[in-house]
């Protein structure tokens, strides 16, 4: 027998199961999935060697009753199983992560352009990689993308590989500079590696360059994600070749005569340089770089591709007060609502006071003396200066190893070379073309005076420790209170010798159950990864555990961690407000638990630096953060202009004071170099505030408004009805748990997160469990914690139906409510007799799984795909005279208690004729079909309205017959023993 007997969707019986036929099938072979499979599970058959035959859902067994909560669990169950849901959005159902509604937002943008263009440039901590995520695994999953590259820092590469694997199932090979020899040793003769493999990330500053670029451009993925965008387009001619090599390739990847899907990603796309924004637009459409984005036809042609929002945007982006009827769609974000910033203060002891005052002496009078000798001398002694001062004031350790290391400056031919060597690794500009390396402590040796330069560092050497280095004392007074407030701070230093010293005199000064680690950028990206879940796994069960990391700036950007960490301690001041918001960033997101996210920030009183950087910069970057409610970026060069200042007052005061002294003007010292930085302090802050109103106009201009709110409550309704809403899934872990003899306790927090202890249960679901939650786990009982946000670290699990151990769960119970002659509890099962007062006559209730076969028409040709549906009908009467219920009375049956016993015998006689009757429901049961079919059409045509090329050639066919996995019966209970008729099912 062939294929030709077989329609995709229908139902075969082989190897001793039951099967679905899918549309990869040909004559000779038949592709199929278990019935209620995954598809993992898809099988191979060959009819002509081995028996194939068309088959039909059994029907329940009269005889295996449940209780009341049978059918609610086995629909649950059901539900919750779905990896190929007939809704527009093919993917939600087969990735690990459930989508919060506005994250929805530039997917349903993206689904109604041809070729999708995108930048998302969503506020940080929002979640633009799901949203970037979301749109690269539906396209994958439509079969309008074949591959897959995303560009980004080496440092982020495995953070997107393990992103990408864990939550959407996309398995990517990273193209490093580590990695791309061992990739091509595996490559067939001509064989480019981008054709090997068809998903990869790749570091953009690896591919950029000549040798690996054409490489790349001519085999390049048709779907490129761009992380960090901003830091891949040039402003002029002025910017860094590294802007330019990545902004060249970035062109030839954007290529409009290329139908290449491209999603940009950025959190900052608008840095004060208009030339950059309108490079990055023209990246997305080439219209965009000219047009008038004031003009109404500019806004429309620019809505259609950019998502900008900030934290208050979407924070509760569907509500009851927005006019949806759903209280069930409200839906409100954690994000902590606020940061409590803290300035402490320190005073430096005598002998570091001694020790700062003679390194500024000795600076001061370089500086001067080489700017006699010529404009390179001058630049080379200068960065030598702020080297020399940046790592005095933030740690002894880091100033001993600058006052022996030789400065990179000192090595330029011209003065232009040396601006360019020396400025990243003393200043924080938000230009860096990237985070690594530079926490490195500078050098400050010159050619000169090597001898008085070592015996200032052999004097910082001897200031190590809490007694001298008054800094490191007040950090440890600051820690503890943390601590005992319950926090798990993170304390960011700006050099590797300083985060290494602090980890060193913190660890065993903290209490015995608070573990110190310290990551800097002498470990690679991989390590630091390692190295926090190794902090985190360190405190183990003890509730009273506590974990402090100390880190560089390698961890400021791009890192996720909101699951462990909760406070920021800036140790040392960034010359850069960006980088605090930066630092900040990474426990202030999506997922933090706590609704306040303390910061504290140390500075020194009496240092001549710390003071004047707090007041001018970083106070002001918060005000303008708290009332725009995003982060505005400095303005560099302004800013750095005021640093200039500040430190050309510090190091030429001593030869000031000589001169005022000598003619008599003591008085009047210093007022000169102070007016100085009061006169850049008020340039800068009038170019930052004018950066604050572009900003500000920016937000209202660009906000994001060619998806509205009701637009998307009517998808996220659709979803949530075929694919289950928070509420059902809270319910049906702990009932399908507690029936299955777990043991659960509910955390006191009231939040509705609970543990449960599995190692009671049966053998058959610890075997399900195992290999999601870890054996060791299982068996040993330690708690698995249920959270009631998506957002959970590793360890825990997500009460939302995309989760791998409520998946497991879910599996187990439909399996064994299938399985009638299955070992331990079967807490769902096929039908029931129930008697309730929440029904006034005999009403019957039917668990129905619907089959489609759609076609899916997309730019890479049509796609044939079966998907499924759970509906629940309930009618009254006998099943020849069937009065059907509106499907909201149907629903409200899940929730009907027994409030009577039911004999057994009686049960099965119920249910018996029950079953006999249905036959004369069929009709109305395909006409059910229909109106689902006409329905799912319309929704797929809804989603994708603005694209008529990719809505022609829809289509969806019902496959018959429905098969029914439940019918239950409620009967009503005696006078006496039923309940008061409001509310139930007259």
């Amino acid at each position: 027998m062939t294929t030709a007997s077989y329609t995709p969707g229908s139902l075969v019986s082989a190897r001793d199961r039951d099967w679905v036929v899918l549309p990869e099938s040909a004559p000779d072979m038949l592709v199929l999935r278990p019935l209620g499979g995954a598809d993992d599970d898809i099988a191979a058959v060959f009819p002509d060697f081995e028996p194939v035959r068309s088959a039909e859902f059994a029907p329940p067994s009269p005889a295996d009753l449940g209780n009341h909560r049978a059918a609610g669990l086995l629909r649950s169950a059901l539900r919750i199983g779905f990896r190929s849901g007939a809704g527009p959005f093919r993917s939600l159902a087969g990735i690990t992560v459930e989508p919060r509604a506005y994250q929805l937002v530039p997917l349903m943008m993206a689904l109604r352009q041809k070729t999708v263009r995108m930048l998302i440039s969503d506020d940080v901590g929002i979640g633009k990689t799901v949203e970037a995520g979301l749109i690269a695994s539906e396209l994958l999953a439509q079969g309008s993308a074949r591959s897959l590259a995303v560009l980004c820092s080496p440092a982020l590469a495995e953070q997107w590989q393990e992103e990408l694997r864990s939550k959407f199932g996309i398995d990517a090979e990273l193209v490093l500079a580590s990695t791309v020899s061992k990739l091509e040793r595996g490559l067939d003769l001509g064989q480019s590696l981008f054709d090997r493999h068809p998903n990869v990330v790749v570091s953009t500053d690896f591919i950029k360059s000549p040798r690996h670029r054409d490489d790349f451009v001519d085999h390049c993925p048709d779907l490129v994600i761009v992380d960090e965008a901003h830091t891949c387009v040039a402003a002029d001619d002025n910017s860094s070749a590294q802007n330019q090599l990545r902004y060249e390739l970035l062109q030839r990847v954007a290529d409009p005569k290329v139908d290449r899907h491209l999603i940009l990603v950025t959190a900052t796309p608008h840095s004060g340089k208009e030339s950059a924004f309108r490079n990055l637009l023209g990246l997305v459409r080439p219209e965009l770089a000219e047009v008038d984005l004031a003009s109404e036809e500019g806004r429309r042609l620019l809505a259609a591709h950019f998502v900008h929002r900030k934290r208050a945007d979407v924070r509760q982006f569907l509500t009851v007060n927005d006019g949806l009827a759903d209280d069930d769609l409200a839906e409100e974000t954690a994000f902590p609502s606020d940061r409590y910033f803290k300035d402490e203060t320190y005073k430096l002891s005598p002998a570091y006071r001694a020790l700062l005052d003679d390194a500024i002496a000795y600076a001061g009078e370089r500086v001067t003396a080489a700017g006699d000798r010529g404009k390179r001398e001058a630049r080379i002694a200068w960065w030598s200066a702020i080297a020399l001062l940046r790592s005095l004031v933030s740690s002894p350790r880091a100033a001993a190893q600058t006052l022996r290391t030789r400065s990179a400056a000192a090595t330029a031919a011209t003065a232009e070379e040396a601006d360019r060597l020396g400025a990243p690794l003393t200043g924080d500009s938000s230009d860096n073309d990237a985070l690594e390396g530079l926490d490195v402590a500078p050098g400050a040796e010159t050619n000169e005076a090597g001898v008085r330069l070592a015996e200032l560092a052999d004097r910082a050497a001897l200031l190590e420790g809490p007694v001298a280095d008054l800094k490191l004392a007040a950090l440890t007074k600051h820690l503890k209170a943390l601590l005992a407030e319950g926090h798990h701070p993170i304390v960011f230093c700006r050099y590797i010798p300083t985060a290494e010293y602090v980890a060193e005199h913190l660890d065993g000064k903290l209490g015995k159950r608070t573990v110190v680690r310290a990551i800097t950028g002498t470990l690679s990206p991989q390590q630091r990864l390692q190295r926090i879940e190794e902090l985190a796994d360190a405190a183990g069960d003890d509730p009273a555990a506590r974990r402090v990391l100390i880190a560089t700036d390698c961890l400021s950007e791009g890192v996720n961690l909101q699951h462990h960490f909760d406070a920021v301690v800036h140790y040392d001041l960034a010359w850069n407000p960006t980088r605090h918001d930066q630092r900040e960033g990474r426990v202030d997101r999506y997922g933090q638990k706590r609704d306040i996210v303390k910061v504290i920030t140390l500075y020194g009183g009496d240092n001549g630096i710390d003071g004047k950087v707090l007041e001018v910069l970083i106070a002001k970057h918060r005000r303008i953060r708290k009332d725009l409610g995003v982060s505005v970026s400095v303005p560099d060069a302004a800013s750095s202009g005021v640093t200039d200042a500040i430190v050309e007052w510090l190091l030429m005061r001593n030869q000031r004071r000589e001169r005022e002294i000598h003619r008599g003007q003591d008085a009047l010292f210093g007022l000169e170099e102070l007016r100085a930085i009061d006169e850049k302090a008020t340039a800068l802050e009038a170019e930052w505030n004018s950066a604050a109103e572009r900003e500000r106009t920016s937000r209202s201009r660009f906000a994001q408004r060619s998806i509205h709110p009701e637009e998307v409550a009517r998808e996220v309704a659709a979803i949530r009805d075929t694919l289950g809403r928070p509420g059902e899934i809270r319910d049906f872990v702990r009932q399908a748990l507690t029936a299955l003899d777990g043991v659960l306790r509910d955390d006191p927090s009231g939040t509705g997160d609970f543990t449960a202890d599995v190692s009671g249960t049966s053998a058959g679901l610890r075997d399900s469990l195992a290999p999601v939650i870890g054996g060791g786990a299982v068996e040993s009982g330690r708690p698995v914690p249920f959270r009631a946000t998506a957002a959970v670290a590793r360890g825990e699990a997500a009460l939302v139906r995309t989760d791998p151990v409520v998946g497991a769960l879910a599996g187990h119970v439909l399996n064994a409510a299938l399985d009638s002659g299955a070992d331990g509890p079967r807490p769902a099962r096929r039908c029931g007799v129930i008697r309730t007062g929440a029904v006034g006559t005999r009403t019957t209730l039917l668990l129905l799984r619907y089959r489609f076969r759609l076609t899916l028409p997309s730019r890479a040709g049509e796609r044939q795909l079966v998907a499924e549906n759970a509906r629940l009908l309930a009618f009254r009467g006998s099943p020849a005279n069937a009065e059907w219920l509106p499907s909201e009375d149907a629903l409200c049956l899940l929730d009907a208690t027994a409030d009577e016993n039911t004999d057994a015998m009686f049960g099965e006689r119920t249910m018996s004729r029950v079953l006999a009757g249905l036959p004369a429901v069929t009709a109305h049961l395909e006409e059910y079909g229909e109106q689902l079919r006409a329905e799912l059409l319309d929704s797929h045509r809804r989603v994708r309205t603005a694209s008529g090329e990719i809505i022609r050639g829809l289509e969806v066919i019902t496959q018959r017959p429905a098969d029914i996995l439940g019918v239950y019966v409620y009967l009503p209970a005696s006078q006496a023993a039923a309940p008061t008729a409001a509310g139930g099912i007259a």
